[in-house]
C-alpha cells in the first residue's frame, strides 16, 4: 500500500533556472487539480439570501488556471475525478468551452460530488460559500497519476487542495515523483483551504512538503507564514525555499505587489489598480497570465506585472472563468490602465 510520503526533494531536482523557463515556453501544460461549478447571484452587488437569478460558470482553482492557459492560446489538460451525474458532465462541458483537455478526467459514481462555490459580485460584506462534502475530486488515485504520459509535457502546475486529503494526497506526491524522473519541472500555487483539511496541523506539514518539491511555488502572505508556522515569518519562509529548493518563489501581497525570489535576485512589482467588483479569481488569473507571459518570451519581471493585470481584470467582472481574459483583452487593458504601483 503506498502512503502520503513525499520523494526526496535532492531525488532529481531541477537544478536551473533555464530548465523550469525552458518547460513553461513549451506552452504546454499538465496541470492537476480540481473542477468545480460556480454560482454567483445576477445582477452583480446582489446578496445570496436575496437573489432570484443566478449565473453559473466553471469553477475550480485548477481548472480555472487551465482555461486561463488556453485563452492565451496555450496547451492545457486537466488530472482530476468529477461526479458522475449532470454537475459532473457540466464541468466537463466547461473544460470543452474553454478548449482544456480532459482525456485524463474519471468520472466517480456513488455519493461523491463536484464542488460547488457559491459567491457574490461585490466586496463589501462579501459571502462566499463553499460546498465540498464527499468531494469526487479527492478521488483521484495513483492509478489517474500513473497513466500519464509526463513526457508530453512541458511543465506541471497544482495547487495545495489535491493534498488535503487521501486518495488525491498519495496520487499528488506520487505525481510528482514521476513528473520528477521526467525532468518535468513543478509549479505549486499553496492555495490554502482550510475547509478541505482535517487540520492545520496536518496542512502546514504536508504544504510544506509539497513545497519543497517544487520549482515554482506562489503564495501570498498568509500561505508563506501558515507554511512558516507564524504569519511574521511568511517571507523569511519564501526566500529560505528560494535558496534551498525552488527556482522561483513569489511571494504576494495583495494591495502591495509581491515580492519574487530567485537563488541570486529579489524582483520587486506592484498591481494595477482598478475598482473591484468581487475579491474571487484573481489567484488563478494572475497563475494563467503569468505561465502564459512566461511562455511568450516575456522576462520574469514582466511576466509578473502581466499576471498581474490579468489578476486586476478578473476581480471586475462577474464570474471567474468567465471573467478570465484572453490576449487581446490583457494588450487592450495595458494600454488603457495605469500601473503598475509600486514598480
Amino acid at each position: 500500500m503506498r502512503t502520503g510520503k513525499a520523494p526526496d526533494p535532492s531525488n532529481g531536482k531541477v537544478s536551473d533556472m533555464s530548465a523550469l523557463l525552458n518547460g513553461i515556453r513549451q506552452n504546454n501544460f499538465l496541470v492537476i487539480g480540481r473542477a468545480g461549478m460556480d454560482f454567483f447571484p445576477d445582477p452583480p452587488g446582489t446578496r445570496t439570501e436575496e437573489a432570484v437569478e443566478f449565473r453559473s460558470g466553471l469553477g475550480g482553482s485548477a481548472a480555472n488556471t487551465a482555461a486561463g492557459i488556453c485563452r492565451f492560446g496555450g496547451n492545457a489538460d486537466l488530472v482530476t475525478c468529477v461526479s458522475d451525474d449532470s454537475i459532473g458532465r457540466y464541468c466537463t462541458n466547461q473544460l470543452d468551452k474553454y478548449g482544456v483537455g480532459r482525456k485524463h478526467v474519471r468520472p466517480v459514481g456513488g455519493e461523491f460530488r463536484n464542488s460547488l462555490a457559491v459567491y457574490e459580485s461585490r466586496v463589501d460584506e462579501h459571502q462566499t460559500v463553499i460546498y465540498r462534502n464527499g468531494a469526487a475530486d479527492f478521488e483521484m488515485s495513483i492509478e489517474d497519476v500513473e497513466a500519464l504520459d509526463y513526457s508530453a509535457y512541458g511543465a506541471l502546475i497544482t495547487a495545495g487542495t489535491v493534498f488535503a486529503a487521501e486518495p488525491s494526497r498519495s496520487a499528488a506526491f506520487h505525481a510528482f515523483e514521476l513528473a520528477r524522473k521526467a525532468s518535468l519541472p513543478i509549479i505549486f500555487d499553496i492555495d490554502y483551504r482550510p475547509y478541505s483539511w482535517p487540520s492545520p496541523e496536518v496542512a502546514q506539514d504536508v504544504l510544506s512538503r509539497a513545497g519543497a518539491l517544487s520549482d515554482m511555488i506562489v503564495g501570498n502572505d498568509e500561505e508563506f507564514g501558515f507554511m512558516a508556522g507564524d504569519i511574521g515569518k511568511g517571507q523569511a519562509k519564501a526566500e529560505e525555499l528560494a535558496k534551498s529548493s525552488a527556482e522561483i518563489v513569489i511571494y504576494k501581497l495583495g494591495e502591495k505587489g509581491a515580492v519574487t525570489y530567485t537563488d541570486t535576485n529579489v524582483i520587486t512589482t506592484g498591481i494595477y489598480p482598478v475598482t473591484a467588483l468581487k475579491p474571487t479569481g484573481a489567484g488563478d488569473s494572475f497563475m494563467a497570465g503569468l505561465m502564459a507571459a512566461i511562455a511568450s518570451g516575456h522576462e520574469l519581471k514582466d511576466a509578473i506585472h502581466r499576471g498581474s493585470a490579468c489578476a486586476a481584470i478578473v476581480v471586475g467582472k462577474p464570474g471567474c472563468a468567465p471573467a478570465l481574459p484572453d490576449l487581446a483583452e490583457l494588450e487592450s487593458f495595458l494600454e488603457t490602465h495605469p500601473g503598475p504601483s509600486n514598480a
